[in-house]
């Protein structure tokens, strides 16, 4: 048998394009900086020179095709219950059988600990096996004393290699399976080292293979780099059905679960936690959470309500100007679009008359949440103005709406749903569309008064002649 060789490749992160020399810019998918090294072993060929294989006989195959009417799809069979809320309403209802999941996130942010709770959380009706390739299982095993996990129906693993587990899996068939992480496996037949694209990209789709001939949900660790992109091949985000991110500000407890892809239900919800020395605990009521502790009586600071999938958060908006030290003004953003910020910065002084040309403005959201939503356009307008004239914005106040360009406060979707979460939270006063007042009735909302603004001036004027 003819030694193999090995050759030296050049793999595009984004589309998995190879070149056999490096490349600045990818001529596939265009994109900069993308091709990272890589070694491969060269097909062994055959005595006429070409890669040997093996003839496709016609109509010969192991393949059986199944009726569409005899597959079920009841909920029942086709979906498990995690028992964690937050991170069921963020999977779209539980977990699919024969779902891959990807899970990514920083180094300690807790992507082991959740996966290992969420073991303990359903190992009481179903099995469920651990593969670690980073941690020996006694450390995996302290970790789990440490969290109270049920110990019972989970079986541990440590070992890297793609073939055995995928054997392992076929044998003992569990009901969930957990590989931690998909850097630290390896395909044996491939000569390159674990993290790289081509073992990466072959041990994932091995991986899958498995999972969805077997019909046994995956939960797959990967790692990410420092752009904060999951470490490997843009591929290895296309062939899994869930791809979730795990956020959170390692010096604060509070930890945000995203889905970016999920085929099984929306990449709009939004799931928070709270990391604690026992673990990652649930917080349902994330409202009041990000609210604690608001200063009262400062200027710059305003809430807006966010919808994340099917659910109001109320969150607290930071606005500082302050004169500038340099030619130019510095504008800084935590949370907030910057661009937005920038635009919203436009629209005050050309609709409303408020100069920040010689200031400095900074934006914070407060506990480490991004605001994506447009309908905040009106909170962090207010919060600039308050800021800039340095008197407070009525703490049982909330501002709703989107602005435009010609200084409109227009309306925006949900408008219910957000004003009963600001009711409940105890808010008095709400600044909104004026033309959204014709389709409220004031009556379901008893405890609030609605204000209605028709431009970005109406909106100051109203606060003008509250406390602004």
């Amino acid at each position: 048998m003819p030694k193999e060789k090995l050759k030296t490749i050049y793999v595009c992160t984004q589309c998995g394009e190879t070149s056999p020399r490096w490349l600045g810019r990818c001529p596939s998918c265009g994109a900069w900086n993308t091709m990272t090294e890589d070694v491969v072993a060269e097909p062994a060929k055959a005595s006429g020179g070409k890669a040997a294989a093996a003839p496709r006989v016609t109509g010969q195959t192991s393949l059986v095709a199944q009726k569409l009417k005899n597959i079920s799809t009841t909920e029942e069979k086709s979906r498990i219950l995690t028992g964690i809320s937050e991170l069921d309403r963020v999977l779209g209802g539980g977990i699919v059988l024969g779902g891959v999941v990807l899970l990514s996130g920083e180094p300690g942010v807790g992507k082991s600990t959740m996966l290992l709770q969420l073991c303990g959380a359903i190992s009481n009706q179903h099995t469920v096996l651990y593969i670690t390739g980073e941690e020996s299982v006694r450390q995996v095993k302290l970790r789990a004393a440490r969290l109270k996990v049920p110990q019972d129906n989970i079986y541990l693993a440590a070992e890297n290699d793609v073939d055995e587990i995928c054997g392992l899996i076929e044998k003992e068939k569990p009901e969930l399976v957990v590989i931690d992480s998909i850097q630290t496996m390896r395909c044996m037949d491939i000569s390159s080292s674990s993290g790289t694209v081509s073992q990466v990209k072959e041990s994932a789709a091995r991986l899958l293979a498995v999972a969805k001939k077997q019909e046994i949900p995956m939960f797959i660790v990967g790692h990410v780099n420092k752009d904060g992109a999951i470490a490997g091949p843009k591929v290895m985000e296309h062939i899994v059905d869930t791809v979730l991110y795990f956020e959170g500000d390692k010096m604060l407890p509070y930890r945000i679960l995203r889905a970016a892809k999920n085929r099984y239900g929306s990449t709009n919800e939004l799931g928070m936690f709270d990391m604690t020395g026992q673990g990652l605990e649930e917080i349902e009521n994330p409202s009041q959470m990000l609210l604690e502790g608001r200063p009262l009586g400062v200027s710059g600071n305003c809430v807006a309500c966010t919808m994340e999938g099917s659910r109001p958060i109320l969150s607290e908006i930071q606005a500082l100007a302050t004169k500038t030290n340099f030619p130019a003004p510095r504008r800084a953003c935590s949370g907030y679009d910057y661009n937005r910020m920038n635009l919203l910065i436009a629209v005050l002084e050309k609709r409303a008359g408020y100069f920040f040309g010689n200031l400095d403005v900074y934006i914070n959201i407060v506990g480490g949440i991004a605001l994506r939503d447009t309908a905040c356009d009106l909170s962090v307008c207010l919060s600039m103005v308050s800021s800039l004239l340095d008197r407070p914005v009525s703490d049982k106040l909330i501002a709703i709406g989107e602005v435009g360009l010609g200084g409109e406060v227009r309306s925006v979707p949900n408008l219910e749903q957000r004003l009963h979460e600001a009711e409940r939270i105890g808010f008095e006063r709400a600044v909104i569309p004026k033309h959204s007042l014709n389709h409220l009735s004031p009556a379901d909302y008893p405890g609030m008064q609605l204000i209605g603004a028709a431009y970005i001036t109406d909106a100051i004027n109203a606060l003008k002649s509250d406390r602004l």
